[in-house]
Parts: C-alpha cells; sequence; structure tokens
C-alpha cells in the first residue's frame, strides 16, 4: 500500500514493481502525488498520469540517446519501462480524459520499439471478428513447432501489453508454447481506439480467434489441436465461459475466478469490496456500452457461472488470492464446486506465508504465472 488510504492507485505501483519497473523510478513517480492520493481514487488521477509521464519522459530521452549511440539493448530496456509506465497510469484515467487515447498509444509505441530493438518474438496480429477485427500479439515459442498455443484474454480494464508485462507469454514460450494476447471487446486497444463493446458469450470471441488459429497455423508454427485459454480477473469469467461453449478449446485457466460478476455488481453499488479502477461507474458504462446503471444491470445480468461452469469439459485450473479485496474466494469455490465435468480441475488458493493473496496474486504475480505456466504445460503433455 505505498498509497496507504488508496487501494486502486496501490495495486497499480504492485503491479509496475511485478512487471519489471524500478523501485527508485516508481517512487519517483509516485512522492510528488502521495497527497492527492488521500482524496479518494477519482480526485488527482491527471495529476498522477503527469507526475509518471515525467519519469516515463526522462526514460525516453536516454533510451533515444542509446539508441543513438548504437545501444540496442540499453534503448530497448529503457523503452520497455518508458512503456510500462505509460500504460499503468493510462489504466488510471476517466474514460472522459481527453488524453487518454493518445496516452494508450504512446505505451504501444513505446513497447514496439522495445520488441524491435532486442529482437523479441512478438508480432502484431489482426483478428477479424465480426464486422471489424481484435488486435492482438502473437509471442512465439523457440524452434520449429508445430507449438501449442494459450490464447490470453484480459480483465476488465487491462491491455494485451499488460500481457506482455506480465512474463507469463515469455514462460510459457520457455515451456514449448506460444501465446495470443487478445484485446478482445471492451478491453485494450479493441475498446479504446476501435470502440468495439463487451458482451457475455464470449465463446463468440473464442471461435473466432480459434478460426484465425486454424486458418494461419503453418506460419505461426501452431498446433491447433493443441488450443487453450488463460483469462485473469475479470477474465475469470470470459475464459470459463469460452471453454464450456467452444469446445476446441483444450484447457482453461481463470488467474483469479470470477464465477458471478454480475453478483459483483449490486455488492459494489452498496459499496462492498474494492474497485479495480478510478471512475469505476464510469468504465463499466463505457465497456458495455451502457447509458445508465438500469442499462448496464441489463447488459450484465448474464455474467455467471451458474449453469455454464457444469459444461466444461476440459481441462481447468482456478487460482485465486484468500485476501482479494476485489472478488471474494468464495466465488473460486463455486467455480470449482460446479465444474463437475472437468476431467482435470484443480483449485489452487494463495495465502500467507506463500504470498499471492491479493487480486489476481498481483502482490506476487512472477511466481504465480510461473504456477500457472507449468500447469499448462503438464496439460497440453498429458493430451491425447
Amino acid at each position: 500500500m505505498y498509497f496507504p488510504t488508496n487501494y486502486v492507485w496501490s495495486m497499480s505501483v504492485v503491479a509496475t514493481l511485478n512487471n519489471g519497473g524500478y523501485i527508485d523510478e516508481i517512487d519517483r513517480a509516485c512522492k510528488p502525488v502521495l497527497e492527492a492520493s488521500q482524496n479518494g481514487d477519482d480526485a488527482g488521477t491527471a495529476q498522477l498520469y503527469a507526475s509518471w509521464a515525467a519519469v516515463a519522459d526522462r526514460l525516453i530521452a536516454k533510451a533515444q540517446d542509446d539508441e543513438a549511440r548504437g545501444r540496442r539493448i540499453g534503448a530497448g530496456e529503457t523503452y520497455y519501462r518508458a512503456s510500462l509506465y505509460t500504460s499503468q497510469a493510462e489504466r488510471l484515467q476517466s474514460p472522459a480524459w481527453e488524453g487518454r487515447n493518445a496516452a494508450y498509444q504512446k505505451s504501444i509505441d513505446l513497447l514496439l520499439k522495445h520488441v524491435e530493438l532486442l529482437g523479441k518474438p512478438l508480432t502484431t496480429v489482426e483478428i477479424p471478428y465480426e464486422d471489424a477485427s481484435l488486435p492482438a500479439y502473437f509471442y512465439r515459442a523457440p524452434g520449429d513447432g508445430p507449438h501449442p498455443v494459450v490464447i490470453q484474454w484480459n480483465g476488465l480494464d487491462s491491455t494485451k501489453e499488460m500481457m506482455y508485462y506480465s512474463q507469463f507469454p515469455q514462460m510459457l514460450a520457455e515451456r514449448g508454447i506460444s501465446t495470443l494476447m487478445v484485446d478482445t471487446p471492451g478491453s485494450g486497444e479493441a475498446l479504446r481506439l476501435r470502440g468495439l463493446q463487451a458482451r457475455h458469450d464470449t465463446e463468440v470471441w473464442a471461435g473466432a480467434i480459434i478460426d484465425w488459429i486454424e486458418a494461419n497455423a503453418d506460419d505461426l508454427g501452431a498446433d491447433a489441436d493443441r488450443i487453450g485459454i488463460v483469462g485473469w480477473s475479470l477474465g475469470g469469467y470470459y475464459a470459463p465461459r469460452a471453454l464450456a461453449f467452444e469446445k476446441r478449446l483444450k484447457l482453461g485457466v481463470a488467474w483469479g475466478a470470477n464465477h458471478n460478476w454480475a453478483e459483483v455488481q449490486e455488492a459494489r453499488r452498496n459499496r462492498e469490496g474494492e474497485n479495480p479502477v478510478p471512475h469505476y461507474w464510469d468504465h463499466v458504462f463505457w465497456v458495455w456500452g451502457a447509458s445508465d446503471m438500469d442499462d448496464f444491470i441489463a447488459k450484465t445480468k448474464d455474467m455467471h457461472l451458474n449453469g455454464v461452469a457444469e459444461q466444461i469439459t476440459a481441462p481447468l485450473l482456478i487460482t485465486h488470492g484468500v485476501g482479494d479485496r476485489q472478488i471474494n474466494v468464495k466465488y473460486a469455490h463455486q467455480t470449482y464446486e460446479q465444474a463437475v465435468n472437468s476431467p482435470k480441475r484443480e483449485l489452487r488458493l494463495f495465502d500467507d506465508p506463500e504470498g499471492g493473496t491479493e487480486h489476481i496474486s498481483i502482490d506476487n504475480m512472477p511466481y504465480v504465472a510461473g504456477i500457472i505456466a507449468d500447469w499448462v504445460a503438464e496439460t497440453f503433455a498429458d493430451l491425447p
């Protein structure tokens, strides 16, 4: 809790530290807004962005100088941190903030400079979806393949860039598995720059993505018979829902359970539990294209896994922090208890003294990511 009275801002600090940020740089970004953080989640977020951007801009100047001197490694690593800081500060802004799209695009551009300079095996791809397309990153495992592929999905407010920062795709690649990081409707670039909004029947997204993998399997070095799905946070609803109805998926992970998100919204209306982002109701209305609270409730009434989890017939791993202040651990038990037709279901809870007790285990994220990556690799290997 860098900001002692502000959970939402503090969560971004922890995420940044766990995703490769430097403690001195993060402290320099946060210290000027310590006082502002005491005024609640919503007030002062533009001031916070300015403070983080000042640190990021100093890093950009350093990276540009490194690049001019031919120091590709130093430049690539520095662009990475500048992207990370820009992304985490952008995530905390109001949907109405006029600088939001430019800030998000800046985080993308900086990340792709990192990828270019360090020769990372990441490519940008477009996945046809209805009358539009979904933006994604494909991170290819080393060797000729064909490699299994994990589709990775966001939660409510994260981005495909944050998936890359997490180092989870890199962990999978070390285990011979490629990753397709997708900004689904209602998240990341799909929402911010394309206006695509969320829906409850996520098997529609999954079907379009798997169609694309199958059509491009040779070029991707992909094994189209070994495709899995991992979703964190609200992805703990999105991914199991897709796994239940899209039978081409051979395994799934709920990285942080979200069994009944519709019920959670009622609790948040009663100020129970913590919100994931500032300007919460403005944000969820944006994600769902809702005009008011009644419209939002109507559009999200089916956001639960009751009657759905029973239809999962592939291996399923559920992870959850016992101290999650956003989504109560009871929802992890509910998904596990209802997924009775999964041939390999596992509930992995994280508590003290092990760590990983917070939302999506963000307080010990690399540790938990490695455990999930091992489960995915072992489960793919056990498939017939």
